[in-house]
């Protein structure tokens, strides 16, 4: 990935684990257009004179329009917002420098709003870590026109790791929690119902702060679980007597409330959600359970539970901003939690039926094809990040590269849903169009509605459609990954035929005037 960063004093410190280009100080005309992403990155300059100051900030609107009408539409730009690195004595009584920085930081987020391709970072959240009179070293700034202090180096490289992360929409799905001190105070085993910590004085109401904070994790679609050595009577007991807990039954997708190992009962989980352990999140006050769980799960994320109550607020925030941030949240991203819940009683009923295509025909399924637009965009591109297991290609793509591929390409999303609720979006196709031919450059579908032969509707849907505007040929292709090997026959069963093969790719065409395709509109209602 290569960036082309615009500044205007030394940043290159700062950046120095990405591939990128710099302009020179202040210097927003020369703008190479072979990059990836464009970057933004305009520090406070540190003058006596608040007019100038003044002027520059309210020039910065300039400059970034100049900027956008100079790159390409479809390619990511990011600007950070504009903040103090030091406040002079000479300003103190004038708030005039405070409004320009306001007026311009809502510029930018006025532009994010109206623009797919416009990713503001919010510098104050790093800069809120250190003291006022830590944001800038005087000798750096006056021997190398530094603004920011260079001992800040390795927290800001994690930092803006974190918040490309949540750009790209790369966050853990799920959070499995441990009760006993971690979610109240004490052993509900041996303290009782009425003998916890949790409330209104401490160290009860750190506890209740962090059950707080953790339900709106839950709210942003992250999906609680639990893993607890307790009796499972004793803590629906809990839940349903106690009236300062907050996290009861109904908000857990899973619980595992019994005395088998820890690392056992997570992998379970797993296994039930049908996500990766590289997913998951385990938070445990136990510094023993944590590292055998570790040892036997390490791709899992476990990280250190903090040793006094007091320091869950801390503990809650490095885990948001390490595991679960996300720069905007998607309609499916916000019912996550209901649709896998859902998706529970769905497996229960499938229970009931030894014919899968008796167990698929009770389901009532509609399917909805949805062509990109404006509101689903977002949708679209968290699926190429997201999605693993059913992927022919994995490429990923922001909402800036859907965006550019409205013109030459079509995209399709696949809402489902069923008796039992609604899926949201989970599935994507993405086939460029030349000449007489089409292209599968995408063809993904959401762990949550497999099982139910929905691909193959999706892709017959598809190539009647391509059928219907007078195309030739489809080529596509399956490109090998450690996680989507049950993809790898996908083409096969639909009668592709095969131009070339390795390990690692595989690709097909498929003449459409010699097949035909019917869809099972006795199964799937297809709107």
């Amino acid at each position: 990935m290569k960036y082309y960063i615009f500044r205007n004093s030394t940043v290159e410190l700062f950046f120095n684990n990405l591939e990128a280009t710099y302009s020179d100080y202040g210097d927003v005309l020369n703008c190479e257009q072979n990059h990836d992403r464009y970057i933004f990155f305009y520090n406070f300059l540190n003058k006596t004179n608040v007019d100038l100051i003044i002027s520059e900030i309210k020039s910065y609107r300039e400059m970034i329009d100049l900027i956008l009408s100079n790159i390409p539409e479809n390619k990511l730009f990011i600007p950070f917002t504009l903040e103090r690195t030091s406040k002079l004595n000479f300003d103190n009584s004038d708030n005039r420098i405070d409004k320009a920085i306001f007026d311009f930081n809502n510029y930018l987020y006025r532009l994010e709003s109206e623009n797919s391709n416009i990713k503001t970072i919010k510098l104050q959240d790093f800069y809120d870590k250190f003291p006022l009179n830590d944001r800038i070293n005087w000798k750096y700034y006056f021997i190398s026109k530094m603004e920011m202090n260079p001992t800040h180096l390795s927290s800001f490289n994690t930092w803006f790791a974190n918040q490309i992360r949540s750009i790209e929409l790369k966050r853990k799905k799920c959070l499995v929690l441990d009760l006993d001190n971690t979610l109240w105070g004490g052993v509900l085993g041996e303290d009782g119902v009425d003998g916890i910590q949790i409330g209104n004085t401490y160290p009860g109401n750190a506890f209740l702060f962090f059950q707080q904070a953790i339900l709106e994790l839950k709210k942003q679609g992250v999906l609680l679980t639990v893993c607890s050595k307790n009796n499972e009577d004793d803590v629906f007991d809990l839940w349903n007597k106690h009236s300062d807990i907050l996290l009861k039954k109904k908000d857990f997708v899973i619980c595992k409330i019994n005395w088998n190992d820890k690392a056992a009962n997570i992998l379970e989980i797993s296994k039930e959600l049908n996500i990766g352990l590289d997913s998951i999140v385990f938070v445990d006050d136990n510094p023993t359970e944590r590292e055998l769980v570790k040892k036997s799960l390490p791709e899992l994320t476990v990280p250190d539970f903090p040793q006094e109550p007091y320091l869950l607020p801390q503990f809650y925030n490095e885990i948001l901003t390490d595991f679960f941030s996300v720069h905007s949240l998607t309609e499916e991203d916000l019912n996550k939690s209901t649709q896998y819940i859902n998706n529970f009683s769905r497996n229960k009923f499938k229970n009931n039926f030894n014919d899968i295509n008796k167990f698929i025909s009770e389901l009532e399924i509609v399917l909805s094809i949805e062509e990109v637009n404006d509101s689903n965009i977002s949708r679209f591109a968290q699926m190429t990040q997201k999605t693993n297991q059913f992927n022919l290609t994995t490429k990923r793509y922001t909402d800036s590269d859907i965006n550019s591929f409205r013109e030459n390409s079509l995209i399709y999303g696949l809402r489902v849903k069923d008796k039992f609720g609604d899926n949201g979006i989970t599935a994507l196709a993405i086939i460029s169009i030349e000449d007489n031919n089409a292209y599968i450059d995408s063809f993904l579908l959401s762990c949550r509605i497999l099982g139910k032969r929905i691909e193959f509707e999706f892709m017959k849907y598809i190539l009647l459609k391509l059928k219907k505007m007078g195309l030739k040929k489809v080529y596509a292709k399956y490109i090998k990954t450690n996680k989507n090997i049950q993809t790898i026959n996908f083409y096969d069963k639909l009668d592709f035929k095969i131009s070339s093969s390795s390990n690692e790719l595989k690709e097909y065409f498929l003449n459409l005037d010699e097949n035909s395709f019917k869809l099972s509109s006795n199964i799937y209602k297809i709107l």
